[in-house]
């Protein structure tokens, strides 16, 4: 989750400003018309959606699965107002060595301006790993494109950190930066690893940056302030995270503050991490927050009415029937199977329920919420045995501002992914890009980042 830095916008003394760099080459990048060309792949063809949940008031349509990215996996995506769909993943290769902190692997990144029937991949100068947009890319109202990097690193005071952006203002064709940007984070520390036990010195922004009416952006990220020092549950030099709200008024370049989405270090094994944030802009609940959120184990929610001030207290949000805890419905499967601490049966509460993972959220033009996330079924034992037929990618639909969620669709079931996906809609109205990946981190395994286009039309219209 690595990619390249930009200026900011045109009337901002900020965005105008030109930053010096050793070498003029390493601010920015030109995209060529074609290179490393990757087909739309018309072979993925076993994963078949089908409806969990239906209210008979909407009717899907599912194009075919395309080869998005071959070798990838955990996608993250922007489509612009152009058409243009930019797809980011993590590959088989290494990263470039760097004193910033960086993905522990490399990161590729793909555009199709053709409807998704080629992808081109994206190079980067020499010597960077380029831009992770797992921490937010997003095209504002006047076009610009704006990413940031999802590792916040402490800055030379306490609490201060620094950021860093990238911007384009040719539809990701050429990408200015890394820009430093700045985040006020009083109290903020830096206690964790990683899940893997790695040095993990930085917050991770997270998914979505959201513009208001009166041009102020807000973004998420998760991380630690003082006082938040609960091991998780399955590693514990990875401490559990709480999610916080941060708001820019000046296009980017200084974040501050808002407020403590979720936090409660007795809940889940993860505490609350990768949010995802949208908000509704028209119907009866105009304005409103929603933040859904990973806790290892159930997806939680919460909401704000008064733009991110204050937060409902967090709930869990099961999509359809899709309860992780109902683990008599799989320990048949999984019997035989151990975990790290014993067999998973009944007696092994802690191993055999299922969790969902990185939860993605947009809003429509015509107002319907779509919600993409993936189901683990178990937690970890989904990497050893994936059959379980709810292990898989799924989407979601409400039709009252994230309400009610009357419409589910599983995309893939009971395949080897890691169950990280994304959406957006494409500039034809009702349709949406979806990309997940198939495979995983096994040596030898087969992995790749796909996608598919889906329309979803309410009946009637």
């Amino acid at each position: 989750m690595h990619s390249s830095r930009r200026t900011f916008l045109k009337k901002s003394a900020f965005l105008t400003a030109t930053i010096p760099l050793a070498d003029a080459s390493l601010r920015s990048a030109t995209i060529p018309a074609a290179s490393q060309r990757a087909p739309a792949a018309e072979g993925f063809s076993g994963n078949l959606p089908t409806m969990v949940e239906a209210d008979g008031r909407l009717r899907f349509d599912h194009g075919p699965e395309r080869l998005v990215l071959p070798g990838g996996l955990q996608p993250y995506m922007t489509c612009t107002r152009s058409g243009a769909i930019i797809v980011q993943g993590q590959l088989l290769q290494k990263p470039v060595p760097t004193a910033r902190m960086h993905y522990p692997a490399a990161l590729g990144t793909v555009v199709s301006r053709d409807g998704g029937e080629t992808w081109n991949r994206i190079p980067l100068p020499p010597g960077q790993n380029g831009v992770n947009i797992e921490g937010g890319i997003t095209q504002l109202r006047d076009g610009t494109m704006l990413a940031l990097d999802t590792y916040i690193v402490p800055g030379e005071t306490a609490g201060v950190a620094r950021g860093q952006c990238y911007v384009s203002s040719d539809d990701w064709r050429t990408v200015d930066g890394p820009v430093d940007v700045h985040f006020d984070l009083p109290g903020a520390i830096y206690p964790s690893k990683d899940d893997a036990g790695r040095p993990h010195e930085a917050q991770r922004l997270h998914r979505r940056i959201v513009e208001m009416p009166n041009g102020d952006l807000l973004t998420t990220y998760y991380g630690w302030l003082d006082g938040d020092h609960t091991p998780s549950a399955y590693e514990s030099r990875m401490i559990r995270t709480r999610v916080v709200l941060v708001r820019s008024s000046d296009r980017g370049h200084h974040w501050s503050i808002v407020s403590t989405i979720a936090v409660d270090p007795t809940l889940g094994t993860e505490g609350f991490t990768e949010p995802v944030l949208v908000r509704v802009s028209q119907g009866p609940r105009e304005g409103r927050l929603i933040c859904l959120m990973r806790t290892g184990r159930e997806l939680h929610e919460s909401r704000s009415d008064d733009d991110g001030r204050t937060w409902t207290p967090v709930r869990p949000r099961v999509f359809g029937h899709l309860d992780t805890n109902r683990t008599e419905l799989w320990v048949d499967l999984f019997r035989q199977i151990k975990g790290r601490t014993g067999l998973l049966n009944e007696e092994n509460q802690e191993e055999l329920p299922g969790a969902v993972v990185d939860p993605d959220v947009i809003e429509l033009r015509n107002g319907l919420l779509v919600a993409a996330f993936g189901v683990r079924i178990t937690e970890k034992a989904c990497w050893v045995e994936p059959r379980h037929p709810w292990n898989g990618n799924y989407l979601a639909v409400s039709r009252d501002q994230g309400d009610t969620w009357s419409n589910v669709v599983r995309m893939t079931s009971g395949v080897l992914t890691t169950h990280y996906m994304t959406v957006q809609e494409t500039p034809t109205d009702n349709q949406l890009f979806v990309t997940y990946d198939l495979g995983g981190w096994g040596r030898g395994a087969t992995r790749d980042i796909v996608g598919r286009f889906v329309t979803v039309t309410p009946k009637g219209s």
